[in-house]
């Protein structure tokens, strides 16, 4: 009984931040820097959101992905990569040791300029993109990431969707 409790209590706790948190104006990732190998560009969010939704490719965008050997589709395809997930849940396990074992590693490709409160901040942008649809997309990560600025590994962006898919394969496993 006490787990159901504790289940609805954190429900109606990120139902309501999500209201409140719609409402406010939220600080959100600006410019991605995108590394592919020793290449670094800076990218606007909107650009790569719009490459995600639409297909279409900046010229800025296009060069570097040229410079880098890289197609746009590869790009947009790992961008849009899909993952469903219970908020709550998702909630639950980024606060546990594990789930802090997992930011880090997920942080080690998408991470703050300083490297300073990458945890905390991929938390962040993880929760708040489950909490709309009950799905992460990596393109909302990025949306959603609360800082003006991050940095991307783009030859290891896969990963992040391999270590989030991982993880949530395992939520009917875990103990709560």
């Amino acid at each position: 009984m006490l787990k159901i409790i504790n289940h609805l209590s954190l429900s109606f706790i990120l139902g309501f931040l999500g209201a409140v948190s719609a409402s406010l104006p939220v600080r959100a990732a600006d410019q991605v820097i995108l590394k592919y190998s020793v290449l670094r560009e800076s990218i606007s969010v909107p650009e790569l959101s719009n490459l995600a939704k639409t297909g279409e490719v900046s010229p800025s965008l296009k060069a570097y992905l040229k410079l880098a050997n890289k197609q746009p589709d590869e790009l947009r395809s790992i961008l849009n990569q899909n993952v469903d997930v219970d908020p709550v849940f998702l909630s639950k396990i980024l606060n546990s040791f594990a789930g802090n074992f997992v930011l880090d590693e997920v942080g080690q490709v998408i991470h703050t300029p300083s490297k300073r409160a990458s945890r905390e901040s991929l938390r962040g942008a993880l929760v708040t993109s489950a909490l709309s649809d009950r799905n992460i997309q990596v393109i909302e990560i990025l949306e959603n990431y609360p800082t003006s600025d991050l940095h991307v590994d783009g030859d290891r962006l896969a990963d992040v969707y391999q270590q989030i898919e991982g993880v949530v394969s395992q939520i009917p496993r875990l103990p709560f």
